[in-house]
């Protein structure tokens, strides 16, 4: 009797872990040279997939790719190499190096780890950056102002534009983009300059405005979505997304002069000396992005929108560097430049990793407590204790 033949099985797909993604990442040629001859590093948010990406090199020439999970991470900021800071779905985030000059993990010369944090509850903060003492200032989307953290409250506002009536949880112009000027607020974008709730999602295509924080003076308007206002070397840059530029606002004109196509959706820029860092991402199909003047833009130039970075001289306007992402990761909103950093790394939440890692801030100063003093002594009696044995020594003023 014939035997009846074994249906075949397909193999089962490997279970994907929590905050698993699959990613491909391909660069240009020279981009890991790049990073390696001004010992520079890239960090970039994604609150699509929730995560913060390191971008760096090693010896050999080869690009590193590190990311750790973050709930909704968007804003970026990095006031010195051994600092950033993060805006997540309802947190802000300090994390720190623990590694010495010249330590290493692994393979990795900075490791940032998660040392304070402020809840604000979600109030859609956007971009972030620190002020002289340090202290975080955020865009509260949500509540259309500017804001820092409160010991006692979800945050405390600093400033709102002036079009806005009050504080209410509408998103009333879509508030998003934050430029300091050394440590204080001087820029901030809107997508729209109402006073209503969402009121900005009609006005996508042209009402954007960039706005001096310290006059309330519109300085540039007729924009597209745009974000990330960034001062750099005296010059105010902008990306003016829905039309698919980044440029500057010439302030004297009040006009936004276009410096070079970006092809994709322009959100989150940082600078490292004649360079511009430009995140892309790809969202043409999402409600709130479509219908704007980038799509056009991208037919005319028969390309699709791109996820990933591009570097651009700020001397010539070109783009001579890219980073690309294809997978699980099409959105990308804030870039930031980490300088005198090879190859870092961070410590998330997903694994105990965090439990295990335990640093000791060196302590100055600390004195021993004399050996003459005599515990449980009132402290007038070692007052007069060491004023006689002061005298004893010579070392008292007698004049």
């Amino acid at each position: 009797m014939a035997s009846t033949p074994k249906k075949k099985i397909p193999a089962k797909k490997a279970a994907r872990k929590p905050g698993q993604i699959q990613l491909d990442v391909t660069c240009s040629r020279q981009f890991t040279s790049w990073l390696q001859e001004h010992n520079l590093s890239l960090a970039f948010t994604t609150y699509q997939a929730g995560k913060v990406f390191f971008i760096g090199s090693t010896d050999d020439g080869k690009v590193t790719v590190f990311n750790r999970n973050f709930q909704r991470v968007m804003g970026l900021c990095c006031p010195a190499p051994n600092t950033l800071w993060m805006s997540t779905l309802y947190q802000l985030w300090r994390l720190e190096n623990t590694l010495e000059p010249g330590q290493m993990s692994g393979h990795h010369d900075k490791l940032y780890v998660p040392q304070v944090s402020y809840v604000t509850g979600d109030v859609d903060a956007h971009d972030i950056a620190v002020d002289e003492k340090g202290v975080p200032i955020f865009v509260n989307t949500m509540f259309s102002c500017l804001a820092r953290p409160s010991v006692s409250r979800s945050f405390a506002p600093v400033w709102k534009p002036p079009f806005i009536s009050r504080l209410a949880a509408e998103d009333r112009c879509h508030l998003n983009g934050l430029a300091m000027d050394g440590f204080e607020p001087a820029y901030v974008t809107a997508v729209a300059t109402t006073d209503v709730h969402g009121g900005w999602r009609e006005h996508r295509r042209d009402g954007g405005v960039v706005i001096d924080v310290r006059t309330n003076d519109i300085v540039c308007e007729g924009l597209s979505m745009p974000h990330s206002p960034r001062l750099h070397n005296g010059e105010l840059y902008v990306l003016n997304s829905g039309e698919g530029y980044f440029g500057k606002v010439n302030r004297k004109t009040g006009t936004f002069e276009p410096i070079a196509f970006v092809p994709g959706y322009a959100r989150g820029m940082g600078f490292f000396g004649d360079f511009a860092i430009v995140g892309l991402s790809q969202c043409r199909e999402n409600r709130t992005f479509s219908g704007l003047n980038l799509d056009k833009a991208l037919d005319e130039k028969k390309v699709q929108a791109r996820a990933g970075l591009q570097v651009i001289d700020l001397r010539t306007g070109d783009s001579v560097h890219f980073l690309e992402l294809k997978g699980d990761v099409r959105e990308l909103y804030d870039v930031v430049a980490i300088p005198q950093t090879r190859s870092p790394s961070a410590l998330g939440f997903m694994t105990d990793e965090i439990r295990r890692s335990i640093s000791i801030q060196p302590v100055e100063g600390i004195h021993p407590t004399p050996k003459k003093i005599a515990a449980g002594k009132s402290l007038k009696e070692r007052s007069e204790q060491k004023a006689i044995e002061k005298k004893a020594s010579g070392s008292v003023d007698e004049s």
